[in-house]
Order: C-alpha cells, then sequence, then structure tokens
C-alpha cells in the first residue's frame, strides 16, 4: 500500500503534489518523493519520513514544471526503511524515466534475473518498484526500436510489462521531454483513478491512488483506469488510453474498502463510507442472527476507520452509539508500523478512554479488522480498565488468516492471531468475552450493494485465494524467510543504537 500521484496542468504543479500527498499519507509514513518535469529536465527530492517532513521550502522552490509524480511509501515486506528505496525511481536509459508504484510484484526475482541476463540492466535495490521500473525501460526500447516515442508505441510496451509482470501494480510515470503514463495491472488489485480540470489555456489531469487528491483540487472525478489500462497524457495536455492486458478482469483489493483507504474516497464506482456503511448493518444482521443473547449496552468503534460500521451496527442493533476513544493524531497508524513491539508500545500513546462511557456497562467494540490481534488486546485491556463489565469484540472484516502478497503488510501467517484459532479462541487471546466477525459473503455484498457491477475482488488474505494464480507455498515461506531476517537486521540495529547511547 502506496499512495501515488501524478499529474499535467498548465502551472507549476509542486504545490499541488505536496498538497495531494499529504491527503493519501495515510497509504504510507515510510518515506516520500516528488518528482517534476520542466523542459526535458527532471527535478527530485525524496527522503525519509511523512510527507511535511521531507520536503522544506528549498526542496519546493527546486521542483519546478508544469508535469510530475508524487509517492508516500509504504514498506510492503516488513523491513526498516533503506533510503535507497524511496521513490519515485529514475533510470536514464533509453528516455529518461521516474517511476511511482502502489502494490507488489510476485515475480520480481525472476524478473531480477532477466534483467541481469537478458535485457543487460542492473538493479540496485531490494525494490520490486526499480524492477518495474526497469521493465518498463526496456520495453520502451524495444518497442521504440530507435524512433521517437508515440502513444502507441507506448501502449504496445505496456503491454508487454503486462506480459512479464505478475502480481499487484498501479503506477504513475514520467518520460522525459514526452508526458505522464499510468497505468493498472490486469486485474485491477490497488486502485488508480484519473480526473481533469479545464483551463483557459487546455485540461489538466491528475493520476491518484484515491478521488479525494482529485475532488479536493477542484478537478472532476473521470473514471478508474481500468484493469490492465495505459493512459498516456503529453506535456501538451493531450489525452491517450488504450487497454493493454489480453484478458483483464476486475477484481479490486476488498482491504483497500475495510481499511485502508480514505472514506471520502470513491473507487471502483464504490463510496468507500457507504460501503462500511453496509458492512455495519451486515454485522449487526449476523449478531442478530447468531448471538442474539448478547446484552449490550453500548457500541464504540476504534477510531476512526471503524465508524461507519459502529454507527451502523448500532442503529441496526438498536443499541446507543458512544465515542468511547479519543485518538491522537499524532500518533502514526498501528497497522503499518514495522515492529511488533512499536506497534504494542504506540496503541495507548494513540489512544485514551472516556471512561464514563465504559465502566459498569456490557460494551461491544467495533473496529476495522483484527489482523495481529495486538491493537485487539490493548483496548479490551483498557476497557476493562475503565470498568466495563464485559467487553464484546466485532470485526468489520472476516478473519484474517493468509499472507498478503499484494502490497499490505502482512506476510506471514505466525503473525496472524486467526489462522488456526476460531472465534472462540482469539477471544480468549484478546481477552474479550466473545468476538464476533464479518463473513466473507456479506463483506463483499457490502461492497457490491454500492456497485452491483463488481463481480470479483481480492480476497486472499481472507480466503487464501490468490488470484493471479501464480503464488505458491514456496513463494509464501520465502516471504516469510525475508520477513523474519529482515526483522532479526532490525533488531540487532536496535540494539546497535541501544549499545551506543548507553557508550555515550
Amino acid at each position: 500500500m502506496c499512495g501515488i500521484l501524478g499529474v499535467v496542468a498548465k502551472t507549476a504543479v509542486n504545490q499541488l503534489l505536496y498538497d495531494g500527498l499529504l491527503l493519501l499519507q495515510h497509504r504510507g509514513q515510510d518515506a516520500a518523493g516528488i518528482v517534476t518535469s520542466e523542459h526535458k529536465a527532471f527535478h527530485m527530492h525524496k527522503g525519509p519520513g511523512m510527507v511535511r517532513d521531507v520536503f522544506r521550502t528549498r526542496n519546493m522552490r527546486s521542483l519546478s514544471g508544469g508535469t510530475g509524480i508524487g509517492h508516500c511509501r509504504y514498506p510492503t515486506a516488513g523491513s526498516a526503511f533503506n533510503a535507497g528505496e524511496a521513490q519515485p525511481f529514475y533510470v536514464n536509459s533509453p528516455f529518461g524515466i521516474v517511476l511511482g508504484h502502489n502494490g507488489n510484484l510476485t515475480n520480481s526475482e525472476v524478473l531480477k534475473q532477466e534483467m541481469f541476463r537478458q535485457d543487460l540492466r542492473h538493479i540496485n535495490t531490494n525494490s520490486d518498484s526499480e524492477v518495474l521500473l526497469n521493465v518498463l525501460a526496456h520495453e520502451l526500447e524495444l518497442a521504440a526500436k530507435g524512433q521517437k516515442l508515440d502513444p502507441e508505441t507506448i501502449f504496445t510496451a505496456v503491454a508487454n510489462v503486462h506480459r512479464r509482470c505478475r502480481g499487484a501494480y498501479a503506477v504513475v510515470a514520467l518520460i522525459a521531454g514526452h508526458g505522464l503514463l499510468a497505468f493498472r495491472d490486469p486485474f485491477g488489485i490497488r486502485p488508480l483513478v484519473f480526473g481533469r480540470n479545464h483551463t483557459d489555456e487546455g485540461p489538466e489531469y491528475l493520476v491518484a491512488s484515491e478521488s479525494v487528491a482529485l475532488t479536493a483540487f477542484g478537478f472532476e472525478l473521470v473514471r478508474d483506469v481500468l484493469p490492465g489500462e495505459a493512459i498516456f497524457i503529453d506535456e501538451g495536455g493531450t489525452f491517450n488510453s488504450r487497454q493493454c492486458a489480453a484478458k483483464p478482469v476486475l477484481a479490486p483489493c476488498i482491504f483497500e474498502y475495510v481499511y485502508l483507504a480514505r472514506p471520502d474516497s470513491v473507487m471502483d464506482a464504490v463510496s468507500v463510507y457507504e460501503s462500511r456503511l453496509h458492512m455495519g448493518r451486515k454485522l449487526s444482521e449476523k449478531i442478530r442472527r447468531t448471538m442474539p443473547h448478547l446484552e449490550i449496552d453500548v457500541v464504540i468503534p476504534v477510531p476512526d476507520t471503524s465508524r461507519p460500521a459502529a454507527l451502523e451496527l448500532a442503529h441496526g442493533l438498536n443499541v446507543t452509539y458512544r465515542e468511547g476513544f479519543i485518538r491522537n493524531r499524532y500518533i502514526g497508524r498501528t497497522f503499518i508500523m514495522p515492529g511488533q513491539a512499536i506497534r504494542k508500545k504506540s496503541v495507548r500513546q494513540k489512544l485514551s478512554v472516556v471512561g464514563l462511557e465504559f465502566k459498569d456497562k456490557n460494551v461491544l467494540i467495533v473496529d476495522d479488522s483484527i489482523v495481529r490481534g495486538t491493537t485487539g488486546r490493548e483496548i479490551v485491556q483498557m476497557a476493562r480498565e475503565a470498568g466495563a463489565s464485559k467487553v464484546f469484540f466485532a470485526s468489520a472484516a472476516p478473519p484474517v488468516r493468509f499472507p498478503n502478497v499484494y502490497g499490505i503488510d502482512m506476510p506471514t501467517r505466525a503473525e496472524l492471531i486467526a489462522t488456526g484459532r476460531n472465534e472462540e479462541q482469539v477471544a480468549r487471546e484478546i481477552g474479550a468475552d466473545a468476538v464476533i466477525y464479518q463473513d466473507l459473503d456479506a463483506l463483499k455484498d457490502a461492497v457490491r450493494a454500492v456497485n452491483p457491477k463488481l463481480t470479483q475482488f481480492e480476497t486472499s488474505c481472507f480466503d487464501g485465494v490468490y488470484i493471479t494464480g501464480d503464488v505458491t507455498s514456496e513463494y509464501l515461506a520465502s516471504i516469510e524467510r525475508q520477513r523474519d531476517a529482515g526483522r532479526q537486521e532490525s533488531v540487532e540495529d536496535a540494539e546497535d543504537n541501544q549499545l551506543d547511547l548507553n557508550a555515550a
């Protein structure tokens, strides 16, 4: 999960890209970067941290030009930050290309070998995004055959990228002296939308992970980039699009609607907020059907993502809705923090309790999902410390039992609390009196209620079915080994840092 932006405008785009990345900051807090284009020259600044920490006035002044892309990074492999992996990435051959990528390639290791042995390209980092960039650059070189690029040539190259790459990818790229290219994988797993703004000088275009980054700046949301589709907008603002995949199938990641996306976004013609209301309604139906004996005094959401579901759940049960947790907005999202110890420590820093909403009450706490159980365990304990008589815990999502390989940081089965446990066992693990999970079919229906045309979803973290068809048990095992190695490296780095502090 990362946030990406691409814009072709009639005026300087540095401020727009900066503000757009702030709107997409929830999609990644690890690093941020902006590249602008002016007279065939790229201007780049990127670095570790949140958007507001990476860019200063002097950096913004250097980012001149009316075309650009932006990226905020989220580490999909659970590794600590490596400065060389901040995006966008750049190659100077054959045309000069910068690229930002949201997703995860499942065949990046195979592609690295092809790059080295056949394409004669060197990969400098462990990032699959750099692999994707080099595949694109190589295919552009082959398609151009030494001639000047045109939209037809670019779309041919993207078709060959689809042929070679597997996994999830939503991409924005600048080609020096030509314009902005954006494309989406043949299953449309990760989101990508584009909008248009009319000016006296002609149309401007903005491509983004979520619609909120368009509408905030007055751009009209045109539509989603289709699965397998590529759009190319030259520096003069001429728009071109082409379906570049042989057999595209729209199967968006359903976890986007559960947790990842902002509630005020619209993706694949689905209002995220409305879909979450339906999730709450489905949960209330399940509780009435399967647990009518629960005596619930109050429904309380875990802010902020679960609020719409909790509100509709309370309405469906005819139970009082209250805000019992107050969120400190200066603490990052625990789900995307790179270490279990850091996540656990940050829960109580992030949330505080309104005691009167818990004391002597049977409380139903609603969260968007239960992934590792760390947050849930701490929240249940906080509710009990505040005097709750009973604590029930509801998840707007089904049990997360399988690794996600398409760009979400939950790659190992051992970290997932629902793996090998039923609802009663999960309840004991987090200290709750009962746990209620959403059913997968109900979750699909909740999203489909907003857009009935959606017939398929990417739901691998719930059912273990990987829609790209290339994910093997060996691949999953290799990811787990890499994550374990990365975790050990992070622990050793922390110990080294502590030794340095002690010595000082």
